[in-house]
């Protein structure tokens, strides 16, 4: 399979460096040496027609001659001769190539021109893996192998650093020698042809060693596959990103509010939020951030204490946290009655909490063990300074041994120079992140507290809200295509509206109207008062032509104010089509609150929705935040509460709450809109009006782009795979008894702890081979809450007077390729011997088919003879395992 292939390239036995030179100094030269002086165990042949030997060791000519088949080449040649080289490594039957040399598309279009010879070369060896080109190669310590062009040989350590940029990869090697920290493994994919951050991350998921992963990123390609690596990864281990080109000089002219809020690295802050990574804005902190984190010590939440033997950086550290977003904790009446006892009486008596200058360690450390074991803080930062009577060694030393005691992070600040360098070095020794600023510490524990809540959000069991609906997808899709015609173009209000509320989503409908005399007519028929618009396809934001009027009492008035917007339609946006005007009546605002709710496509993740304040300020408040559809309640509540205008909805000083799940519901509604039209470009509701009572959509504008429903997949448009309803189905059993089955969703939990607690110890250890703490809910997250891009679990649900009951569960778990399929099924026992098992399977036996998977594996027990005789008459071969303590069934599909 494609990702175990790329075991040739992390654990080759024979390198083939292809294109090296003897000079030492070239690229190919310092690979080569860097592979003899790592101490590397296997066999390299340098292979160049021009020389003899290469550094004294015998150089080929050709890969032809080679004595004995190598997993992998590493390219160094020119990048003209590149393309040759890599049919030639195909030809050899190399099932990996890294491709060192630079001048690809980097360069402009002659390389990029370049480059896709590349790739047309790889294509026609279908096992044939590319790493690069333009990279610096691969490092993994433990081996040893120093495949690069970088420097020395880092440390063996537990921390994968994949890196874009080959430059930063050997800048950071260089400063994690001098920090003292190691690697499990270092990759630079470069321009990423083939290899990318997806591949690398499902590999180091398999990685033992591997406890975390620090990625550089640059851009993404293949955004999906990339989503679903990381998402799989982060469940157990910790991702840290540093997200390089936040802010680009230019972006592309956007024809929507929406367009204009939803930057490129905001859309990067929400795919990195869903995947549940950690993200720093400095790169100077990425490796006390990766420390933290795959130490497992997370914040509950941003409420942070400190604790310092000086005030004034006490302070420092409050208004960087309060400035940040942050809390300080509250520190309990016990915490501080504890505190009086062991401070003395001229302590702060809150948080920060000085000990004062001359605090000795003991008195420190007591301070930190009491504030650590006060339920109101999240996490304690310790700041020391230099003082006279200060020994910041020995209080190293001392809130050392405190930091294995807590499961809550501790972070420490030891200020100044070289008096605290021993002490700084016996923190980092204990697993204890230093800083040099109260305020850097305290950029790292708000890196903390939003990694938390990204990582809470894979295990958030959602509400299971009423937006339950059906639309008759393909009358709406067939309606959709008729008005958005064959090239791109904006819908009209209406029209815009009219999808809207197909979807559920309340609007004012308008009514168009081309003369004074017909807007009078249908304001009268509404009922006054009214708002009338322009009406034109070349006029994006109305209001800034003033083309908006409101609270129209009469038709007098409706026709003065048809009459004005034509003028100033005509005089601010003189080349634009003016079809008239259109007539809604006017809907109360008080007590309610503008938002705004978008749809925009993203080039790397595909459609994103947005949420944010609202009306005519929008992108002056800037005030949004945005997510990837498909959203669920956890998600789209996350969205909401992340926004600055959310106190107002939530009921500000007085006023009234707002309809908050009204507008959670809209907003779910809005992604599953998003998820079905690959066609919608842009959208803006805008303003969309949130009253206590209500949510109404007063305006609209929906741009549409018909060529992108024509794309290769179902939902291509999307970075994570939308629930399958597609594979909803009814089945009856033998008994006659009629069961629906479906895939199993995240609210189905507690369906899925009552499906457990009806089977024995027996009917688990026959699935699950083991038994585990099955009540847990980070247990039940892991059933429950999947990708359905690799997974699949089809549950039997049987619903009696109301209430709904899974009886039983199929699951089919792909490998990252798609290649192959694992399957396992759970019934309860009141429903075993009934059927429901050669159900389930033959059901999920037709979706591997659909999935083009060329083999299904199942393990089942000796004594499981009904499992035995179903896999038999369905065709599995089955076999002993290696240890002979289990049955293999395996079943040949022919996908692929």
């Amino acid at each position: 399979m494609a990702i175990h292939r790329l075991e040739n390239i992390f654990n080759p036995q024979r390198i083939a460096l292809i294109g090296v030179t003897a000079n030492p100094r070239s690229v190919g030269g310092k690979v080569l040496g860097n592979l003899v002086g790592s101490g590397y165990r296997g066999v390299v042949y340098p292979v160049n027609p021009d020389f003899e030997a290469v550094m004294g060791i015998s150089c080929y000519a050709s890969l032809g001659q080679l004595p004995r088949p190598v997993d992998v080449g590493v390219i160094c040649a020119p990048a003209p001769k590149v393309p040759a080289l890599v049919r030639e490594c195909g030809e050899a039957g190399i099932p990996g190539v890294v491709i060192v040399s630079a001048g690809f598309r980097e360069t402009g279009a002659e390389g990029r021109a370049l480059e896709e010879q590349v790739l047309a070369e790889a294509r026609r060896f279908g096992s044939l893996r590319i790493l690069g080109p333009n990279c610096l190669g691969v490092i993994v310590p433990g081996r040893p192998l120093n495949m690069s062009f970088a420097g020395a040989m880092p440390k063996s350590g537990h921390v994968a650093f994949l890196s874009q940029s080959g430059a930063l990869c050997a800048a950071v090697l260089d400063w994690a020698r001098a920090e003292n920290i190691g690697f499990s493994l270092v990759a630079s994919i470069g321009n990423a042809l083939d290899i990318g951050f997806g591949d690398l991350i499902d590999y180091l998921g398999e990685d033992e060693k591997t406890r975390s992963i620090i990625l550089y990123v640059e851009s993404i390609g293949q955004a999906r596959k990339f989503m679903t690596a990381a998402r799989a990864f982060a469940r157990g281990k910790p991702i840290v990103a540093y997200k390089a080109g936040r802010f680009p000089e230019s972006a592309q002219v956007a024809a929507s509010h929406t367009g204009a809020l939803a930057a490129e690295d905001a859309v990067y802050d929400a795919a990195f939020q869903r995947a549940g990574l950690a993200r720093v804005l400095d790169i100077g902190e990425i490796f006390d951030c990766a420390e933290l984190v795959g130490r497992q010590r997370v914040p509950l939440g941003p409420r942070l204490a400190v604790v310092t033997n000086a005030g004034g950086p006490g302070v420092m550290a409050a208004d960087a946290l309060i400035a940040s977003g942050g809390q300080l904790a509250a520190l309990g009446a016990e915490t501080l009655s504890r505190l009086d006892e062991v401070l003395p009486p001229s302590w702060s008596h809150g948080n920060p909490v000085d000990v004062l200058g001359d605090a000795r360690s003991k008195r420190l450390a007591k301070a930190v063990e009491i504030v650590l074991q006060d339920p109101g803080a999240d996490a304690v930062l310790v700041i020391v300074t230099p003082q006279a009577m200060t020994n910041p060694t020995a209080m190293a030393q001392a809130l050392a041994q405190l930091v294995d005691a807590s499961a809550k992070p501790v972070l420490a600040a030891w200020l100044g120079g070289e008096s605290m360098v021993e002490g700084r070095r016996l923190l980092a020794e204990a697993g204890v992140a230093g800083y040099r600023t109260p305020e850097q510490a305290v950029r790292a524990f708000m890196t903390l507290v939003a990694y938390a809540r990204n990582l809470e959000s894979l295990y958030e069991t959602p509400r299971d809200i009423p937006v339950a609906f059906t639309p008759d997808r393909r009358r709406l899709h067939a309606e959709f295509r008729r008005l958005a015609g064959p090239e791109r173009r904006t819908l009209s209000e209406r029209d815009s509206k009219a999808m809207l509320e197909a979807y559920g989503i309340p609007t004012a409908l308008p009514q168009a109207a081309a003369t004074a005399d017909e807007a009078a007519r249908l304001a009268t028929q509404a009922g006054f008062p009214v708002v009338l618009k322009v009406l034109s396809p070349d006029i994006t934001h109305k209001s800034d032509v003033g083309g908006v009027v409101l609270d129209l009492k009469d038709a007098d008035a409706v026709r003065r104010a048809f009459a004005e917007i034509g003028e100033r339609a005509r005089r601010l946006a003189p080349g634009a089509r003016l079809e008239g005007v259109t007539v809604q009546p006017m809907v109360a605002r008080e007590g309610g609150v503008e938002m705004i709710l978008g749809i925009k496509k993203d080039p790397v993740f595909g459609t994103v929705v947005m949420a944010g304040r609202g009306g005519t300020e929008a992108e002056l408040f800037a005030d949004r935040s945005l997510g990837l559809p498909p959203l669920n309640e956890p998600l789209a509540r996350r969205m909401l509460e992340s926004l600055r205008v959310w106190p107002l909805l939530d009921g500000y000083r007085g006023r009234r709450p707002a309809a908050k799940d009204a507008l959670l519901e809209t907003l779910i509604r809005l992604s599953y809109f998003a998820a079905d039209y690959p066609e919608v470009a842009e959208l803006d509701i805008n303003p969309l009006l949130v009253t206590p009572e209500r949510v109404i959509a007063l305006d609209a504008r929906l741009v549409v782009e018909p060529a992108a429903a024509e794309a290769p997949a179902p939902f291509a448009h999307l970075a994570l795979r939308p629930y399958p309803e597609e594979l909803v189905r009814m089945a009856r059993l033998p008994d006659g008894t009629a069961v629906r089955l479906r895939p199993i969703r995240p609210e189905d939990e507690p369906l899925w702890m009552e499906l457990l607690a009806g089977c024995s110890r027996e009917s688990i250890y026959a699935r699950f081979r083991h038994f585990f703490q099955w009540q847990s809910h980070q247990a039940a997250v892991r059933y429950c809450f999947i990708d359905y891009d690799r997974e699949i679990a089809m549950v039997a649900e049987l619903e009696r007077e109301g209430r709904r009951e899974l009886l039983g569960v199929g699951r089919l778990i792909a490998d990252p390729d798609h290649e192959s399929v694992e399957y396992a099924v759970l019934v309860t026992d009141r429903w075993q011997n009934r059927g429901l098992g050669s159900v389930l399977t033959e059901c999920c036996l037709e979706i591997a088919r659909g999935w083009g998977l060329k083999r299904v594996v199942a393990q089942t027990g000796h004594d499981n003879a009904r499992m035995l005789a179903l896999f038999q008459r369905l065709g599995f071969a089955t076999t002993p395992s290696e240890d002979g303590s289990v049955i293999d069934a395996v079943m040949e599909l022919g996908g692929g």
